[in-house]
């Protein structure tokens, strides 16, 4: 591993400004779970590492009522996982964080490392992108907000630039009627990186009638992938078993998966629309 500077900044304009002077020369660290490999395989050799630990206003956890659910950058999965606010409200996020690898990665690892990471087989990015949440990202000249399913744009590629930060993600507030699951599919026992994982988002009045469905796939590309024009065919419908089983068709026709040691694109693709329809069928309740 190369030698580096170590810089550990108190704020977050302390962070930026180094960040800002330092350019490509730098990265940010957070959790370092994804870091930390990486540097030791010689595949990046920044000249220095600026740690977020020691920031006040990056753990934080809070439901902004009219806005919604705001997490910290670096709020452990672990955090996430075992918080309130975020079972109270976004209960499905909670599990998503909550199957991630195991105990000691999930300890470590942050929710805005994991998306910065961009990692397409981890488990929450799928759901934050169904959910419709937004990352924070902060400049010496500013801030912008971006959604995560733009965010996201290729293996371990993002759209943050040098100079910006992720302070924060944003998961909107939504209709009471609304609920989630995330389901993660495993090829072999001991593996803890899902091999397809789904995340879908239904809001589902009284009647029964869906009147908003999102539905991202993870791990079986290179970023989550929606089908917005399959998912629309729900909206005023009630998900009976043959409308879940085209939405599910849908989804497994526009994907094109990739392959490697947990799964073949031809065995992804079967596994996409059994899982899109399991996802559906929890949902709609369907017997």
């Amino acid at each position: 591993m190369a030698d580096f500077e170590w810089l550990e900044p108190q704020t977050i304009p302390e962070a930026l400004k180094s960040a800002g002077e330092l350019g490509e020369e730098a990265k940010l660290i957070a959790g370092g779970t994804w870091l930390a490999i990486v540097l030791k395989q010689g595949l990046l050799m920044p000249s220095a590492l600026i740690s977020l630990h020691n920031i006040d206003g990056l753990n934080d956890v809070r439901y902004e009522p009219g806005v919604g659910l705001r997490i910290g950058a670096m709020v452990s999965l672990t955090a996430a996982e075992k918080s309130p606010v975020i079972e109270k409200h976004f209960p499905e996020l909670a599990y998503a964080c909550r199957v991630v690898a195991n105990v000691r990665i999930r300890n470590q690892a942050t929710v805005g490392g994991c998306l910065c990471d961009a990692d397409y087989a981890s488990d929450p990015p799928s759901m934050f992108a169904a959910l419709g949440a937004r990352v924070v990202l902060q400049s010496q000249s500013g801030s912008r907000e971006v959604a995560v399913r733009d965010f996201i744009v290729g293996h371990y590629e993002t759209t943050i630039e040098y100079g910006e930060m992720l302070t924060e993600v944003i998961v909107p507030e939504r209709n009471p009627s609304t609920s989630g699951v995330y389901l993660k599919y495993r090829t072999r026992s001991h593996e803890d990186r899902p091999c397809v994982g789904v995340s879908a988002i239904a809001d589902i009045n009284g009647d029964g009638v869906c009147q908003g469905l999102s539905i991202a796939v993870g791990a079986v590309a290179n970023t989550p992938q929606l089908v917005d024009d399959v998912a629309t065919l729900a909206v005023g419908k009630q998900l009976d078993a043959p409308l879940i089983k085209q939405i599910a068709d849908g989804y497994a026709d526009s994907i094109e998966p990739l392959s490697d040691i947990r799964g073949s694109s031809w065995y992804r693709q079967q596994m996409i629309q059994v899982h899109v329809k399991r996802a559906l069928t929890q949902l709609g309740g369907v017997s």
